[in-house]
């Protein structure tokens, strides 16, 4: 899914910052990239964010690269975004794929209206949008699935559910099924991978 553009955007800039320098490694050698990078997440966002917005403001150019998805959505990329509109820094985006709307698309669930949650918070996030008649799309780490579906079939009852894993990747798999029914089968943690739930 990487397309023409972003190879050469990757070739051209000065810099990468890169969530994992170790995977966009790879990345870079599959396309025979030479970009010097830096390391830039969510541990070190703060102060590396103005070092990349200093490096910018002197004449560079700078990629952000992300482990999985797309940058600056559920990512800390979008605080650099935010820290470089703040300095009045010109931000392009380079499309690419991102789990959201993949899944949407492959969910089998009215995709007309929808809302985004990312990763949820806290329970209280969830009691909020009880009455929500939209389209849901929530991201989940599979350590946390068991008590994310418990918590969603007691919020939402026998709503429909696709639970979307490891989209675009070899093992990608959509489970169209309830709430309650995807609690009682997978509620034991046995689903690996990065998990998009859409409701």
């Amino acid at each position: 899914d990487f397309s023409p553009r972003a190879i050469e955007t990757l070739r051209n800039v000065d810099f990468i910052a890169a969530e994992d320098t170790r995977v966009t490694l790879k990345l870079l050698n599959k396309f025979e990239i030479k970009t010097p990078m830096i390391s830039y997440h969510e541990h070190n966002m703060r102060e590396r964010g103005e070092f990349v917005c200093e490096r910018i403001e002197n004449g560079e150019n700078c990629a952000i690269v992300t482990d999985a998805g797309m940058p600056a959505v559920s990512d800390p990329g979008e605080k650099l975004v935010m820290q470089c509109a703040e300095r009045g820094i010109e931000v392009s985006v380079v499309p690419g794929p991102t789990a959201m709307a993949s899944a949407l698309a492959i969910s089998g669930l009215p995709t007309g209206r929808f809302t985004f949650e990312g990763f949820l918070s806290r329970h209280e996030h969830l009691l909020s949008l009880r009455n929500e008649h939209r389209t849901m799309v929530f991201y989940e780490a599979p350590h946390k699935l068991s008590a994310t579906l418990k918590d969603m079939a007691q919020t939402f009852g026998n709503r429909r559910v696709s639970i979307v894993r490891e989209l675009t990747k070899v093992h990608e798999e959509v489970i169209r099924t309830t709430l309650p029914e995807a609690y009682e089968k997978y509620g034991d943690g046995s689903l690996k991978g990065e998990i998009v739930l859409v409701i």
